[in-house]
């Protein structure tokens, strides 16, 4: 039933899209804000973003996951007020969504967490956890080797993208990207400087705040 209510939700988000309004959603941290767009080709994780934003889900909940270079991850409604011993990254709203795969891992990317293939073979994402990448300048050779490995074909403006702005190319192909920041793509690197302790996580706890814009 769940799965149901989400599919339909995502096709009225879907034909709603035809008035070309952007869907943009406000992340807010200590670190600074950054504003994110929704894609109209991930209908599915779009329709629940929305839905948890709308609901509050997110509101205190932490960047729980940080790594330089990487990527900085949060989403996990076990990480509100948690201890400093606890260990995250497991938690969710209880149910998982179809893969959407297809857009590329700039950096700025919006993509959701899963589970490993060994136990997720379909790749289905996370209800909720999320990461945003950082990532690094991506030189043509590795561009040409991963085009080899996954059977992809970057454009001219990827290799370019990928180049001068930087992501992580090994992820295309694997997870779903739903959207991207369009401001305060310098917050991913300030978080991503944060101090971490063993298993990633932040020394000091970097909540968020995500609402609709």
């Amino acid at each position: 039933m769940k799965k149901f209510n989400f599919l339909l939700l995502a096709f009225v988000l879907f034909a709603m899209s035809s008035c070309n309004k952007e869907t943009i959603l406000l992340i807010e941290t200590d670190y600074g804000n950054m504003k994110v767009k929704l894609y109209d080709e991930t209908p599915i994780h779009k329709a629940n973003f929305m839905k948890l934003a709308k609901e509050g889900f997110y509101n205190d909940l932490l960047f729980h996951r940080v790594i330089s270079g990487f990527m900085i991850q949060g989403g996990d409604p076990n990480s509100k007020d948690a201890p400093a011993s606890k260990r995250l990254g497991s938690g969710g709203p209880g149910y998982t969504l179809e893969a959407e795969i297809g857009k590329y891992h700039f950096k700025g990317a919006l993509s959701a967490a899963r589970q490993g293939d060994a136990v997720n073979p379909e790749k289905k994402s996370s209800g909720s956890q999320f990461y945003i990448v950082q990532g690094k300048s991506i030189d043509g050779k590795t561009l040409d080797m991963m085009e080899k490995q996954k059977g992809i074909k970057y454009s001219i403006e990827d290799r370019k993208k990928y180049k001068e702005l930087g992501g992580t190319p090994f992820l295309d192909n694997e997870y779903t990207v739903f959207g991207e920041v369009i401001e305060g793509l310098e917050v991913i690197d300030e978080i991503a400087k944060a101090q971490t302790a063993p298993g990633d996580r932040p020394v000091k706890d970097i909540k968020m705040k995500i609402t609709l814009l």
